[in-house]
């Protein structure tokens, strides 16, 4: 039995980490400012008795923690939530990737960073390898998270160096599934939240931009892969599903699913969006021996019955 925390930790991705670690019998300790995480996403953990909770900023000091590992989840990450307090979201990434790094430095913890494909920018390789070093706008409206996290980056890879700190870097790339928010702003809930409530489906651009999305018990398993290689694995690591899906392309299948007959209002495409997303994941499947198991329908048939069991 492993002391493991799990900063955002009551977020989308968060929950689902701590209750598969429960399930091998950790004591899970979940940290979370609750900026973008909800106490719902946890409330069948609370009662476990090797679960606690602490409301905390990952960007204040972690000194009275004793633990084994720990997976820094903290960050919202989508870009309604992200780009709501830019100045707090590169806080979150970088000083709370300081935070950890400098925890886990002093218990002598291994430390998995759940960076983002999204330090790829608006990519000129496809689909992105590892070694691709991004195409990024440094000043631009996202950049507050796709910088913050590429730092994040450096800083892991610096304590690794200087400090022989124990670090795995996860590149996570588009996830869906039960726990995310209705408002989160990620294309899949909105599409199920509009379709649900007979609105037509909000696509910016003409649909033809592309992103892979994984379901979220497949990440979960990569993360947790990637975190018990030994040593001399750090990665980056991409987690992410290979299947290409045109936002048009994922509309009609959200409609088909929901019955949905309202249609699809277009608008201006965001500055900085990427046009094309896709992971190349021959790293993960050779060193990790994973790959995504859920298809787009079937993932997407459980999101939308969570959905519907929500009171909005």
């Amino acid at each position: 039995m492993k002391r493991i925390l799990v900063t955002g930790g009551a977020g989308f991705v968060g929950s689902h980490l701590c209750r598969e670690l429960l399930a091998q019998s950790h004591q899970v300790i979940c940290l979370d400012n609750l900026h973008s995480g909800r106490l719902s996403n946890i409330a069948a953990l609370r009662d476990h008795p090797q679960f606690s909770f602490i409301e905390r900023d990952v960007i204040q000091a972690l000194d009275d923690l004793e633990v084994d590992e720990i997976y820094n989840l903290a960050c919202p990450a989508s870009p309604p939530h992200y780009q709501k307090d830019p100045i707090h979201t590169w806080k979150t990434c970088v000083l709370g990737a300081l935070n950890v790094l400098e925890l886990a430095t002093r218990c002598g913890a291994k430390v998995l960073q759940a960076s983002t494909s999204e330090v790829y920018g608006d990519p000129h390789v496809h689909p992105q390898p590892e070694s691709y070093w991004g195409h990024v706008n440094p000043i631009g409206l996202r950049s507050c998270y796709d910088e913050g996290k590429r730092a994040a980056e450096t800083l892991f890879f610096d304590f690794h160096r200087q400090h022989r700190t124990a670090i795995k870097v996860v590149r996570i790339f588009n996830t869906y599934g039960p726990h995310m928010a209705p408002d989160d702003g990620r294309v899949v809930s909105n599409f199920i939240v509009q379709a649900l409530k007979g609105q037509p489906m909000t696509i910016y651009g003409d649909g033809s931009q592309t992103r892979s999305f994984c379901y979220v018990d497949d990440l979960v398993a990569g993360i947790m892969k990637t975190m018990a290689t030994d040593a001399s694995f750090t990665g980056p690591v991409n987690l992410g599903n290979p299947g290409e899906f045109t936002m048009l392309e994922l509309a009609q299948q959200v409609a088909a699913l929901t019955g949905s007959t309202a249609g699809i209002d277009f608008r201006p495409l965001p500055s900085d969006d990427p046009k094309q997303r896709k992971p190349d994941i021959a790293q993960a499947a050779q060193t990790l021996g994973w790959q995504p198991t859920v298809p787009l329908a079937t993932g997407l048939v459980k999101t939308i019955a969570y959905f519907q069991t929500q009171p909005h």
